[in-house]
């Protein structure tokens, strides 16, 4: 069993190149104007090019504990025709969590490092509401006829914060430092010609040599992968580390302050690339706990808050004067295994904690009808949903023959004839501990379970190292599904991994070199299918929830939607954690 914390002196962690572990995921969301009101659809359909989604079966199958009515949501926010935007105003936005720096190379950019991410940097490519990319900080995205060479050409006269030109040997300087990343490499180095992954065409143009075809490419420089630094910056960053803290990007905000685990304060660009930012200021407030979020955003103490946690969403919903974002398409909520571990490095162990979980209990108590159940890592909407895929759970008869025999065999590794194991979670907040002692209730009819609660970025630090028994995990829903192959590839698992539980199988992988090469729902489906119940045989993933993220709004704020490219393409409202706050302003 793993030990209780280990202070790790490693490198800086990252999550998320195109989603965020722990926090990141994808929507569609389609804004539709309509007399006085602005009609959001953050609904939970996947689409993939010109197909439309589906139910993604034809029999008919349904999960047993498919909730009556969807969660799907199409948000209502009351806009009046006649109002301009104005300048001015603090912003003040409650995270869930801090991160361990903002330095998109190195940093441990969960959902709430993401958005504060996108206030500072600017991504080479943005996805649309039908899940497509699109170039925004980069001009255009050229593939050669087999999809292993991309070009890249950049906006000309774009400057980063400090004044250093955005050109291609700032993106060289990006590119290369997260190479040597020990952690963020991870998510690149399996993916490029090591010999050569990148080279410089001319000032404005930079051309990417990958290790093999892939068609969907640029949708991996619309995450944390696309967020591009100040050379100059990251220069100096390598140097001081502390100026992690300090990030320097072309976004529409510029860095001014920043207290851990209290404040982190960005100002207003004055001389954005992509327009007018209406904000003096954005002030991103770490609070663990939602109901104190709640609190915060009911007593006008704060203006905007993230959250999934579904008590507090549906408070949100339900007063008067709070404008929700919601989004239930993206990541899925789970409790994962590493596979590496005693006990769980046997699937028995692994078996055994899955019949044991009360994940009924899970989805009442804790999804109260709110969120959707999750039995694998798309919504039943979805085109790539599997109806053969049901998690399995809430099985109590049959833990006890599992673990006779495991401790049978490994009899140091079992305490009274129960396994030994440690959980670990993500605090401090009253909602997971109690997630956490539900679960107990379950597990403790085979196991005896350990209790740790870490800060977040300890918590994703240990993760990464694979210093963990079990933990709760939110994951996967990139809008293109090949982008998730970086949680379970092969050549992800090392000393840090980004496959957390640290589980190869190279059938599986197959799978995923199909899916880059393909760009249409037909192409990908069986694929997804195949893989889902790939991941269901391997006992890793307990699924409970679709993450359902909700962005609230105080009643004055405006401009939450309705970003887009220069080229005037639209751009997804909500990505999960993540949402756009240059064109937000205030209601006088």
């Amino acid at each position: 069993m793993i030990s209780c914390f280990i202070r790790l002196v490693a490198a800086m962690l990252a999550l998320a190149m195109f989603t965020a572990a722990c926090g990141g995921g994808s929507d569609s969301g389609d804004t539709v104007s309509g007399g006085d009101t602005e009609v959001v659809d953050t609904s939970s359909t996947e689409t993939t090019d010109d197909e439309p989604a589906d139910s993604g079966s034809d029999d008919g199958a349904e999960s047993a504990d498919e909730p009556e009515e969807s969660t799907d949501t199409v948000e209502l926010i009351e806009v009046d025709d006649s109002e301009d935007p104005v300048f001015g105003g603090t912003l003040r936005y409650a995270l869930e969590a801090d991160v361990d720096g903002l330095n998109p190379v190195s940093s441990a950019l969960s959902a709430p490092g993401l958005l504060m991410g996108v206030a500072v940097f600017d991504t080479l490519a943005v996805m649309t509401p039908e899940d497509e990319w699109v170039p925004y900080l980069a001009e255009s995205f050229t593939p050669n006829d087999d999809f292993t060479v991309w070009t890249m050409t950049l906006r000309d006269g774009v400057e980063f914060h400090d004044g250093t030109p955005l050109d291609a040997a700032a993106i060289a300087v990006n590119f290369g430092t997260v190479l040597q990343d020990p952690l963020v490499g991870l998510a690149v180095r399996p993916f490029y010609n090591l010999e050569n992954p990148i080279e410089v065409i001319d000032n404005l143009t930079v051309q990417y040599n990958l290790s093999g075809a892939n068609a969907n490419w640029p949708t991996s420089q619309s995450g944390q992968l696309g967020l591009v630094a100040s050379p100059t910056w990251l220069e100096a960053a390598l140097a001081d580390p502390t100026l992690n803290q300090a990030p320097v990007g072309t976004g529409p905000f510029v860095y001014d302050s920043r207290n851990e685990d209290s404040v982190t304060r960005f100002v207003r660009n004055e001389n954005w690339w992509n327009g007018d930012v209406y904000l003096d200021a954005v002030e991103f407030v770490t609070v663990t706990d939602p109901d104190t979020r709640n609190d915060l955003l009911l007593q006008g103490e704060i203006q905007a808050l993230q959250t999934t946690n579904p008590a507090s969403i549906d408070d949100l919903k339900n007063t008067d004067g709070i404008q929700n974002l919601l989004d239930d398409s993206g990541d899925e909520s789970f409790i994962m295994m590493n596979s590496t571990a005693t006990p769980f490095d046997d699937i028995r162990a692994r078996k055994a904690l899955t019949f044991a979980t009360p994940r009924q209990n899970y989805i009442d108590l804790i999804g109260l009808g709110i969120s959707q159940p999750a039995n694998q890592m798309f919504t039943p909407s979805s085109p790539y949903y599997n109806p053969a895929v049901q998690q399995e759970a809430d099985q109590p008869e049959l833990v006890g023959d599992l673990v006779d025999s495991y401790c049978g065999d490994f009899p140091d590794n079992c305490t009274d004839g129960k396994i030994d194991m440690e959980f670990q979670w993500s605090g401090p907040s009253v909602v997971q501990t109690r997630i956490a002692e539900l679960l107990d209730e379950g597990w403790s009819i085979g196991f005896n379970v350990n209790f740790q609660e870490l800060p977040q970025d300890a918590h994703i630090q240990e993760v990464a190292f694979g210093v963990f028994d079990v933990v709760t995990w939110r994951q996967f829903g990139a809008p293109n599904p090949a982008d998730d192959r970086v949680w379970l590839e092969c050549a992800t698992i090392g000393g840090l991994s980004l496959n957390w539980p640290r589980f190869c199988d190279e059938s599986r992988d197959a799978i995923l070199d199909q899916l880059e090469l393909a760009t249409t729902v037909e192409e990908r489906q069986p694929l997804l299918f195949e893989l889902s119940e790939k991941i269901q045989q391997d006992y890793l993933y307990v699924f409970t929830l679709h993450s359902l993220w909700d962005h609230s709004f105080s009643e004055n704020v405006r401009g939450m939607c309705g970003h887009s490219t220069p080229e005037g393409v639209d751009m997804r409202c909500v990505l999960n954690g993540r949402t756009w706050l240059s064109n937000v302003w205030f209601a006088e």
